[in-house]
């Protein structure tokens, strides 16, 4: 339960966001890489939207260093 701390959701489809050098940002749909293991772990943003979600991650330092930072919309269940 989201009151105490749990979100529970389904996982829209994701988008990958780049920023190189903080020059512009860059999107691509799909999943960066596939593995039964998490890669890097998550964090869950609150966003209005989508675009808004890639506009925050779009400054993280590894949008902009070269690197690629995946957003999966969550849905949430109550």
């Amino acid at each position: 339960m989201l009151s105490e701390g749990a979100v529970i959701g389904i996982a829209g489809a994701p988008v990958q966001v780049r920023n190189p050098e903080a020059r512009g940002i860059e999107t691509r749909q799909g999943p960066f890489k596939s593995s039964a293991l998490p890669i890097a772990g998550f964090a869950i943003i609150e966003a209005a939207d989508l675009a808004e979600a890639i506009k925050k991650v779009s400054h993280v330092p590894c949008a902009v260093a070269h690197g690629v930072v995946e957003v999966w919309p969550l849905h949430e269940t109550t």
